[in-house]
């Protein structure tokens, strides 16, 4: 039998090649389905035997047993989140994210009968962490940022415990010293809760150095990634007074990583396998490690580290003003984001230094896009439709809690006009905390910390979130409404601009009826011979997909337009309360990722009560719309999918599964575009099972 190791090639005289793949997405949906068919259809091409497993919010389905990865020669895991691998020992294993197995399946097939071998539980060498697998320069940046951010989320339940408890112990319990500054008495109670703060700011940084450790080379790399870490925290060891902090646990926490994987990749023994990831590794990547930042690294990253924190400290003025602007700026961006963690990450590292001047900068920052967006939408009512309100007041209190995440939904409907709005608040915000050298004792931001005694500097604070409330809300009520009124002076209803005017108007609405009123508008207004189907015609999907929900050509040029015009088109059934919040939930899905499949395909969908059955849409484009799809096509064949909350389980993911897989079939796609009218669409959709 051939040997994983050394599997056959699939030319004549000898056995076919057997692969395993599995493939999932965060949300489990299209994405999964849609890899694996890329995948299925690549190895049916090549002559190769394929089964995959997809990980889908459903569960996993066509899993993979113990005899099929016994007979396999290789396997191939396409997702985006975390596969349990060890079932895969002794068996090569290329690990990628799900769009390279939607984007290039053959190469992957390829790269697999040279991927390294895994080695799971009992087998310490040749195996591959969870970062492993081919990908190039860009996928080694994603997996350095993925184990960045795996520390960070870590870290920070640490550095809030340890901060609120020492906020709590010093404003109960302290009392003002003669020479400045709070003081808890020895042995007291509150002394103690300042004391058990205090280890989960120690603990802080090698969890931070653990985590990223661990995010590259696994459970081996845990270990010497702590331990790294707390020799990075403790400067004695190196002769350095303050230590490395958070940026030499950055380090160490990759160190350890890549040197885990170098050390899995040396081949050993047999007998010695089994020992290799519980000792033989951590010992020797923990003394390497240790020795190497004890007598190389440690005393260059200390000065560094220990300058960085001397100038930020002594930032005043100009200089504080312009730091503080940058990072609201930062913080306000992508609320939550990539570009919002930074800035924060940033901000935390240097708590535990004494600096908390610059987390003061972004704590400010913080709530300042929901506050601002919730101010919004009670200053100015007739810009917003009801339901907008009621996300109004709920941004307000998640501005209260410093959850900036509140004002996404408003982003993802305005994008143009609520970002810059949400940055110029979130840059004045942290100037004026910069300028008044704002402190906050944790990494967190909004009143909260404030009244929970984390903060410095109290009544400056306040002003920095108010100023940059109030900007927020007056710019994006402002840029709001010169939109509005761009829209109508360019396009009235009923002007040269044909249909499309009414729909786009949906997602502003100027009161509690007009997503009502724009659905009624948009099917009077619509001409479309769809509209008088006959009621035979034959229905898909269980019947959710019907002649009132066909298009042959949407008049829409860009996406949000597009959504638009499809939520009229299934308005059409009666099954639609609330147009507008229909377009509202299907636009905040698309904020969270892009249901652009590739292959001309777009997929949008919504779960939510505007809609009070389950129905389904379709239209084409024929100029395509850019929907963000992973292969950057654009979207040509639009399917739209809402259902209401109770019954958005299985059967709306089954539909999804269903028309990814069939979208695959590259002759059901060319049927679907040639089909000339809406009878002949919908003939052709009825393949769909």
């Amino acid at each position: 039998m051939t040997s994983p190791a050394d599997p056959p090639t699939g030319a004549s005289g000898q056995k076919r090649l057997k692969l395993l793949a599995v493939t999932a997405c965060p949300t489990g949906i299209a994405h999964t389905y849609m890899a694996a068919e890329k995948l299925q259809q690549a190895a049916d091409r090549l002559g190769i035997d394929m089964k995959v497993e997809t990980q889908g919010s459903i569960g996993a389905e066509n899993v993979l047993s113990d005899n099929d990865v016994r007979e396999a020669d290789g396997i191939i895991i396409a997702a985006d989140k975390d596969v349990d691998r060890d079932r895969f020992a002794g068996k090569r294993v290329l690990s990628v994210g799900v769009s390279e197995g939607i984007s290039r399946p053959e190469q992957l097939i390829e790269q697999v009968r040279t991927a390294p071998v895994q080695g799971g539980g009992d087998a310490g060498s040749g195996g591959t962490g969870p970062a492993g697998g081919g990908g190039g320069g860009g996928r080694e940046r994603s997996v350095a940022y993925k184990a960045l951010m795996n520390g960070v989320s870590y870290m920070i339940p640490f550095v809030v415990v340890g901060g609120l408890l020492i906020a709590i112990s010093l404003s109960l319990g302290g009392h003002t010293d003669p020479k400045g500054g709070l003081v808890i008495p020895d042995d007291s109670f509150w002394m103690h809760v300042n004391q058990i703060g205090v280890i989960g700011f120690t603990l802080m940084v090698p969890i931070l150095s653990g985590y990223i450790a661990y995010a590259i080379g696994d459970r081996p790399a845990l270990v010497p990634g702590m331990i790294g870490g707390w020799i990075a925290n403790t400067g004695e060891l190196y002769d350095s007074k303050a230590g490395a902090g958070f940026i030499g646990a950055i380090v160490t926490g990759f160190l350890a990583g890549y040197l885990v994987l170098w050390i899995k990749k040396v081949k050993v023994p047999k007998f010695v396998q089994p020992i290799m990831p519980i000792i033989v590794i951590p010992i020797l990547a923990t003394s390497a490690l240790g020795l190497f930042f004890i007598y190389v690294i440690g005393k260059p990253i200390a000065w560094v580290f220990e300058h960085l924190t001397d100038w930020l400290s002594g930032m005043t003025g100009t200089s504080a003003i312009l730091l503080g602007a940058i990072l609201g700026l930062m913080i306000a961006f992508d609320m939550g984001g990539p570009v919002n963690k930074t800035a924060f990450l940033f901000g935390a590292g240097l708590i535990a230094t004494g600096n908390q001047t610059v987390m003061g900068m972004c704590a400010a920052a913080i709530p300042v896009m929901p506050l601002g967006q919730g101010l919004a939408t009670l200053i100015r009512k007739r810009l917003y439709s009801e339901q907008e309100r009621e996300t109004g007041l709920a941004a307000l209190f998640m501005g209260l809690f410093g959850i900036s995440e509140g004002a996404i939904p408003f982003a993802a409907a305005r994008p143009a006009q609520v970002i810059p709005a949400n940055m110029l608040g979130g840059a004045v915000a942290g100037a004026i905390a910069g300028l008044a050298s704002v402190k906050d004792a944790v990494p967190h931001g909004g009143p909260i910390v404030a009244v929970l005694g984390a903060v410095g500097g109290v009544p400056m604070f306040f002003v920095a979130v108010a100023a940059g409330t109030v900007v927020t809300a007056l710019a994006t009520v402002s840029l709001v409404d010169l939109s509005e009124r761009r829209r109508r002076g360019v396009a009235p209803l009923g002007g040269a601009g044909g249909p499309e005017p009414v729909l786009a108007g949906v997602g502003a609405g100027a009161g509690p009826s007009a997503g009502a009123a724009a659905g009624a508008a948009a099917s009077a207004s619509v001409p479309s011979p769809v509209a008088a189907a006959p009621a035979s015609a034959p229905e898909v999907l269980s019947g959710y997909l019907t002649g009132q929900t066909v298009k042959v050509q949407l008049d829409s040029g860009d996406k949000e337009a597009a959504i638009r015009e499809m939520a009229g088109l299934l308005a059409r059934t009666g099954k639609v309360d609330d147009i507008e919040e229909l377009v509202r939930t299907a636009l905040a899905r698309e904020a969270q990722g892009t249901t652009g499949l590739g292959e001309e395909i777009a997929i949008p969908h919504a779960k939510t009560d505007a809609v009070t059955a389950p129905v389904v849409g379709f239209a084409r484009s024929a100029e395509g719309i850019e929907w963000g799809s992973l292969d950057g096509t654009k979207a040509k064949l639009i399917f739209m999918i809402s259902v209401p909350e109770a019954a958005a389980g299985d059967e709306h993911l089954r539909i999804l599964a269903l028309l990814s897989r069939k979208l695959m079939d590259t002759g059901f796609r060319e049927r679907l575009v040639a089909a000339p009218d809406e009878a002949a669409i919908l003939e052709v959709l009825r393949e769909v099972r």
